[in-house]
């Protein structure tokens, strides 16, 4: 069987545990060479530690592939750009960034600290830029990429106290679509993924009361394993032709997400004032308002 990876040479930030290492070791085994990213950091982003990043490196040489392992951390420009030059230093080329690394530092709004929304802002966002701008002119150079950046229902629905998360994934997608335009004309691709998996950033949400228990319990039916197919099938040729979309993973579903559109609107050919959209103009939109749904609230039924 046709590998549909072979000889391309990939990077998987935070490959070391999770999705990530499900993702690099799919990739490894679809034929890429993988650039296996991972300082090591806890959950929260503190510390590090080579371990995680060598035992997956040692894992696809294991099954016969090929890796190196890269410690740098995502959240600054210099240390990110080194991540990519380990990719060309070690196998001459680069063909695909899965930008998968976070953080977690959740808390409701008001109690959250400044240090908190922007550590998590730098991890994935920042860092979805810093290494995608480093491989763009690479990819720009060769007219062939493609990206796939980690996004999540948390930013594209909403969640309680992830307001650095939410605001970091939802930038993404911002980032992502921008990439898609700017780029295409160089046959360079740009998805988002939206996964729902059990993985030790999600063990961090709290479990204090019975609902919150019993969501957790679905949660870890999920596994990170899951997620790497379709991250494999849009770093492949097959994918040429999918760009600027966001995509959902949860087990053995994949969802297509919808995207910022006008749904309603209101006109008056005399302008509008303070008064008369209180009396028409929002009362006409109203029906159309969304609510302040949870992820939950929206994907209300068991993952199959």
């Amino acid at each position: 069987m046709t590998k549909s990876l072979q000889d391309k040479v990939i990077i998987v930030t935070g490959a070391g545990r999770g999705i990530g290492r499900e993702i690099a070791l799919l990739c490894a085994g679809e034929g890429a060479k993988v650039v296996v990213n991972d300082p090591g950091g806890a959950a929260d982003g503190a510390g590090s530690n080579a371990a995680p990043a060598e035992e997956v490196v040692e894992e696809i040489k294991k099954r016969g592939g090929t890796a190196v392992a890269n410690f740098e951390s995502v959240a600054e420009a210099i240390p990110a750009s080194k991540i990519v030059k380990t990719a060309t230093d070690h196998f001459g080329r680069l063909d695909g960034v899965v930008n998968n690394a976070g953080i977690l530092r959740d808390m409701i709004f008001h109690k959250m600290s400044v240090e908190a929304f922007e550590a998590v802002i730098k991890v994935h966002l920042m860092g979805s830029f810093y290494v995608s701008h480093a491989a763009a002119r690479i990819f720009r150079e060769q007219e062939s990429g493609s990206f796939v950046h980690f996004t999540s229902t948390s930013g594209l629905i909403g969640n309680f106290g992830q307001a650095n998360y939410a605001a970091a994934k939802l930038g993404i997608v911002g980032l992502s679509k921008s990439i898609a335009l700017d780029m295409g004309r160089f046959n360079v691709r740009s998805n988002c993924v939206s996964p729902f998996a059990w993985t030790r950033m999600i063990g961090t949400i709290p479990t204090e009361t019975e609902a919150e228990k019993a969501r957790v319990e679905k949660i870890k039916q999920m596994g990170p394993e899951k997620i790497a197919p379709l991250c494999g099938y849009l770093l492949g040729d097959s994918a040429k032709d999918v760009t600027g979309q966001i995509f959902g993973v949860r087990m053995n579903e994949i969802f297509l997400f919808s995207q910022n559109r006008p749904i309603r609107s209101v006109q008056r050919s005399e302008g509008w004032t303070p008064q008369s959209i209180a009396e028409h103009g929002m009362p006409a939109l109203k029906g159309s308002f969304y609510k302040l749904d949870r992820s939950a609230d929206i994907f209300t039924w068991d993952p199959v």
